[in-house]
């Protein structure tokens, strides 16, 4: 990818930045002296993690299509600063609704405003940010990254089927945006994690990991390598490719 030679700092936008694979990822990019505007239901934390200002952090509601439409908005008038560029975006927000005491929700138990405000955050909140900044990313040539799951290819058995199922359409439209987006010189690729150690396993994660051929968790953190890799000239010819971090779970 390119950067302007006035300012060579490179900027992304991260969705879902506040725990787990997010926060690892503004951590990681932070540290290669990369601008990098976070985007969350909530407001910016007084005990921030990380070393930024509430003025590179957006309070957006994504399972809100007009609130979305504000926020890249806000984003767009960000990036004026920056020459108009955006080197990355990192689609990480999701969410998971469960049923009582934490259950899985089936299909047949998961209710239509369930599966509405699902595929609005997982699925279309990734698609109207990618095209809302389409201008800013073909000036960067830069990169999307959409993080999909390892639920999107099997029946998981804590993820819901609303979240599987966005998590697979996200693949999908990660083809999609590929051959579109590619000829604009944006790459789009999607990282598909297996059990990451995070704080939203849930009870029972350790029987999974017995059948995982490298028998441990993923960190966030080695998710995290992996979206700068294809955030990087690393993966300059990389593009359409759903990559697999899972230690070997989908073997």
């Amino acid at each position: 990818m390119s950067s302007s030679t006035n300012n060579p700092r490179r900027v992304m936008l991260l969705s879902g930045a506040s725990r787990g694979i997010g926060h690892a990822t503004v951590k990681r990019f932070s540290a290669a002296g990369w601008r990098v505007i976070t985007c969350s239901r909530h407001p910016f934390p007084e005990n921030c993690p990380w070393e930024m200002g509430p003025e590179d952090h957006l309070q957006v509601d994504l399972a809100d299509a007009d609130d979305t439409l504000r926020a890249i908005a806000d984003v767009k008038g960000r990036l004026e600063a920056e020459g108009g560029v955006l080197h990355a975006l990192v689609n990480n927000a999701g969410i998971s609704p469960k049923g009582p005491s934490g259950s899985r929700l089936s299909a047949i138990a998961t209710d239509h405003q369930d599966w509405l405000q699902v595929f609005q955050v997982n699925f279309f909140a990734s698609i109207m940010l990618a095209r809302g900044l389409v201008d800013e990313l073909t000036r960067a040539k830069g990169s999307v990254v959409n993080v999909t799951s390892i639920a999107g290819s099997r029946v998981h058995p804590f993820a819901g089927a609303a979240y599987a199922t966005s998590k697979a359409a996200l693949a999908a439209l990660t083809r999609e945006m590929a051959a579109d987006f590619g000829p604009l010189g944006v790459r789009v690729n999607a990282i598909s994690p297996g059990e990451i150690d995070t704080s939203i396993l849930s009870p029972g994660t350790e029987k999974i990991v017995e059948q995982i051929p490298m028998r441990r968790l993923g960190t966030p953190d080695e998710v995290a390598k992996a979206i700068y890799f294809l955030c990087t000239d690393a993966s300059s010819y990389v593009t359409g490719a759903e990559l697999h971090i899972n230690g070997g779970q989908h073997v």
